[in-house]
């Protein structure tokens, strides 16, 4: 772990006090633990303090020591020790924690530090221009299945790639971060598969759990003959090739900017090689004959944005970039895309 140091004396205000709302917060919280455990409320009231000032000042770790009777600087082991807490002025508009763990790292952190480095500072916990962004790299934040992802402030944002970092860090610069949503950044739940359920999706339907248990079944005696259950038989193996995704409602995909489709060619290109395509996306995809990188490379901008609604991806097509990938892919394949992105495809 790096060493961690209290801001410069020219940054540290002359003092620090609760402001009252969180003073009568701090005196409720310190009531929570039992006598002789007061010191225990530390964590809680230095994260406190960081939300008023922005950062944890000198003066806030002598004044929450002095409210627990503790000596400053186990109240500095604290904060020092834990990256939650920020020991400098930071942004005011966002301050991204890039996770840098090997998970992370292996699924493009570094490139996203790149990002943050062109984009707001060449050097970690350093704001910006106009004081509005930082950024620093620290270790695992818990979200290894959603990797590459970063922290900012309390919101986590999952399966970034560049592009999509780029796009949150300017919305966040033009004070408009709420547009972000916090999460997976692809076709995902949380932390479910990539596109949705994979496996025990056809022949067994889910199990659903309610609140209120199902009544015991009756008797067998009291069954009426002509009642009773019959055998269950074995049903034909259907086709699963033949099977189509669902798709939008006639109305929709007759509007005149839909991009058009082909037939099924006999190698359909694998489109999961795009950045933010996933097995139900391409699936979706299929569904409305989109089978080739050619295609996909050759939508024009209101295609483009009748796709991203009709997939309700809120502008995903543009920051990932698409077009581009697909321009890549279908020229060279893999070989194109490494010379293109400085990557492999996903």
């Amino acid at each position: 772990m790096s060493v961690r140091r209290l801001a410069e004396e020219q940054f540290q205000p002359a003092g620090f006090s609760f402001n009252p709302e969180n003073a009568t917060w701090a005196e409720a919280t310190i009531r929570k633990y039992p006598a002789g455990r007061q010191q225990s409320a530390v964590i809680p009231l230095l994260m406190r303090a960081q939300e008023q000032e922005g950062w944890v000042t000198k003066a806030a770790i002598e004044y929450v020591g002095e409210m627990l009777d503790m000596p400053f600087i186990r109240v500095l082991e604290v904060a020092t020790f834990y990256t939650q807490f920020q020991l400098k002025p930071i942004g005011t508009r966002a301050h991204i924690q890039v996770c840098g763990t090997t998970p992370c790292m292996l699924r493009g952190a570094e490139d996203l530090i790149h990002v943050c480095k062109s984009k707001i500072h060449p050097e970690p916990l350093h704001q910006n221009a106009d004081g509005t962004l930082s950024w620093e790299e620290v270790e695992c934040q818990g979200a290894c299945v959603n990797a590459p992802m970063v922290m900012i402030f309390k919101d986590a944002y999952e399966d970034l790639t560049p592009t999509q970092l780029e796009h949150i860090i300017d919305r966040f610069a033009a004070g408009k971060g709420s547009d972000i949503k916090p999460g997976p950044q692809v076709d995902r739940v949380f932390s479910a598969p990539v596109g949705g359920p994979v496996t025990l999706t056809d022949a067994i339907q889910p199990i659903r759990f309610s609140d209120t248990p199902a009544p015991a079944p009756a008797p067998e005696a009291s069954v009426p003959p002509a009642k009773a259950a019959k055998p269950v038989t074995d049903t034909p193996e259907t086709d699963k090739s033949a099977k189509t995704p669902a798709t939008a409602p006639a109305a929709a995909l007759d509007e005149k900017n839909r991009p058009a489709g082909i037939e099924r060619p006999a190698t359909p290109d694998d489109l999961k090689m795009i950045s933010g395509v996933g097995p139900k996306i391409e699936a979706t995809l299929n569904g409305l004959g989109i089978y080739t990188f050619d295609q996909i490379a050759k939508w024009k901008k209101a295609e483009r944005e009748w796709v991203d609604t009709y997939l309700k991806f809120s502008g995903r097509i543009e920051r990932d970039d698409w077009v581009k990938q697909a321009k890549a892919l279908a020229k060279g394949g893999e070989a194109e895309y490494i010379k293109v992105f400085g990557k492999k495809p996903r």
